[in-house]
């Protein structure tokens, strides 16, 4: 009758911590809503998507041809690259309540989203410390 209780309380707690953990990483992104843009990474632009009001289409020139990014309120994507396998076209919308960041390898083109904006011209910090 013990170890039955034991286990139930044991998974009862796992369970709980599970749960606190997905709305923790939850709340956390949602709060990033500004979408950094890198190219060849240095910051070239940041957009808070919850500022935005009108959809809005620009050029990026990256290495082998232009990027073209769509913006509307929330979300961004690629809309049309000049590289071979368009996989950065294919990641669809990256939206203010988070996803993975939208990278074009031929074009060096990396659009991440962050808590805070980037300031213009600084390079993109990576995981690697020498």
């Amino acid at each position: 009758m013990k170890k039955t209780s034991f286990w139930i309380i044991l998974i009862a707690a796992i369970a709980i911590l599970a749960a606190a953990a997905a709305l923790w990483l939850h709340l956390r992104h949602s709060d990033a809503a500004v979408a950094n843009i890198y190219l060849d990474g240095e910051c070239i632009r940041s957009i808070d998507l919850n500022e935005v009001t009108e959809p809005e289409i620009f050029t990026v020139e990256g290495e082998i041809g232009t990027n073209t990014v769509q913006v509307e309120p929330g979300r961004i994507r690629v809309l049309n690259a000049e590289c071979p396998d368009q996989v950065c076209v294919q990641m669809g919308w990256l939206t203010s309540e988070g996803g993975m960041p939208i990278v074009c390898l031929p074009n060096k083109l990396v659009i991440s989203l962050d808590d805070v904006p980037a300031k213009i011209g600084d390079a993109e910090i990576d995981g690697v410390v020498g």
